[in-house]
């Protein structure tokens, strides 16, 4: 698999000075990161292994479908003229010349005054203009209508003899007709298509066993910090469970990525660093949360800040202060000899998610070779009984849920409420200028769901 980012550290942006003290804008942050990541080289997989990859192609059908007139009923092939009126007091009597079933090749022919018992997904044999539903007929038995036919192994002599039926049918009634679902020579589906069950029924039904299609992108996701404990360990005094690496691991497959979690990694920038270069074998992207503020014990900016392979020139990562709350600490850069992209993410739960949000989905979406990276955003009215306010100078993103053009805050502002992100299913985004948003306000919302 090709290199994901090529890094260039020497930045060049027209809008200013890109250095260590430079306070970034959340557009530039993400500019950045959009600018280096790639879209993974184009592979070709059978078609359960391209399930939720992107498309390369356009796919033209190369047979119609359906690929030949065939009956959407279970009953009798018939001509139109021989049970033009016919009714349950005068049915029309018609001989059956056999049966009809889905494959069958060489389906016997209808002529004047003679049925065919036709099943369901079969071919119209030659001479037959309709179908008539079993229903409206007495299935060979001369008993009155029947609800559906016997079994052939049960009573194989249904094949033959006289059928009554008891109503007319039009031309071309429960046919399906040859290419009426696609035809042959059409486009079936467009490059850029996330293919899903149904696309790969469609392609099954073409004919098309392989595809060309852009990987998903394996995402390896570690957070940082000696306090953390996985799930269903004891708690020893200032320790805290992990639940940073769940919630990216899993916004990383909901995002269309393959994600291992590789769960917490002790504050020793050197343990950290091994790691890291341990998992890059199976890395298009990695992402770590914790360790990238200005504490001392925070080490993955300690271990990264001045990673870069001399024999790889342009690998690296940056540290930088976002001009946004939450997730003001970030850092972003690639690693390793395929350059492979590397988001470091703030350690508090939702400064983690926001910037997932934010920013890593992004470059997942654009790995995957989707035009479509971000989430729908939509204005909305704020239904809050109090002001909301927001630090001069930071683009805040509030945890809030949405529904019918209203959006309502959820918990408060702090970066540590789990509980208030479970019940968000939007974020309500306080642009950098605005200090206060009265409530009825009109304001934009990132939805979530």
């Amino acid at each position: 698999m090709s290199s994901a980012a090529h890094r260039d550290t020497g930045h060049d942006h027209a809008t200013g000075d890109f250095g260590p003290d430079r306070l970034w804008s959340v557009q530039d942050h993400l500019d950045d990161i959009l600018a280096t990541v790639r879209p993974l080289e184009p592979i070709e997989l059978n078609l359960l292994d391209a399930q939720g990859c992107v498309l390369v192609d356009d796919i033209t059908v190369p047979l119609s479908l359906p690929p030949f007139d065939n009956s959407s009923m279970d009953g009798y092939a018939v001509r139109v003229a021989d049970v033009e009126g016919a009714s349950e007091e005068f049915p029309a009597v018609l001989e059956v010349v056999g049966d009809v079933a889905a494959g069958q090749a060489d389906p016997p022919a209808v002529g004047p005054g003679r049925a065919a018992r036709i099943m369901t997904g079969a071919p119209l044999p030659p001479g037959a203009e309709t179908v008539v539903p079993v229903e409206w007929t007495d299935g060979g038995l001369g008993e009155g209508a029947v609800a559906g036919m016997r079994a052939r192994s049960l009573s194989p002599e249904g094949a033959e003899g006289q059928v009554h039926v008891y109503r007319p049918a039009a031309a071309r009634a429960h046919v399906r007709a040859k290419g009426s679902d696609v035809a042959a020579g059409d486009r079936a589906l467009e490059a850029g298509t996330v293919l899903g069950p149904p696309q790969i029924a469609l392609l099954a039904a073409i004919g098309r066993g392989r595809v060309r299609v852009r990987p998903r992108p394996r995402v390896v996701v570690l957070s940082t910090g000696s306090e953390l404990v996985q799930p269903d360990e004891e708690l020893a005094p200032g320790q805290i469970y992990d639940s940073n690496s769940f919630a990216l691991t899993a916004a990383a497959r909901d995002a269309g990525a393959i994600a291992y979690r590789v769960g917490a990694v002790a504050d020793d920038a050197e343990t950290l660093r091994s790691t890291i270069e341990d998992q890059l074998v199976r890395a298009d992207l990695m992402v770590t949360t914790g360790g990238v503020s200005v504490g001392a014990y925070d080490v993955v900016k300690e271990a990264l800040a001045h990673v870069a392979d001399e024999d790889e020139p342009g690998g690296g990562v940056d540290f930088r202060k976002l001009a946004m709350q939450p997730g003001k600490p970030q850092g972003f850069g690639s690693i390793g000899p395929d350059h492979t992209p590397l988001l470091a993410l703030p350690g508090n739960p939702v400064s983690s998610y926001v910037s997932f949000e934010l920013f890593v989905r992004p470059a997942i979406r654009t790995l995957m070779g989707l035009a479509d990276l971000h989430r729908p955003t939509v204005t909305a009215s704020l239904a809050a009984d109090k002001t909301l306010t927001s630090p001069k100078g930071r683009r805040q993103f509030l945890r809030a849920t949405y529904a019918d053009g209203s959006v309502t805050p959820v918990g408060g502002s702090g970066s540590h409420l789990v509980a208030a992100l479970a019940h968000a299913d939007a974020l309500i985004v306080v642009p950098e200028d605005t200090e206060s948003v009265e409530p009825g306000a009109e304001v934009d919302v990132v939805l979530l769901g």
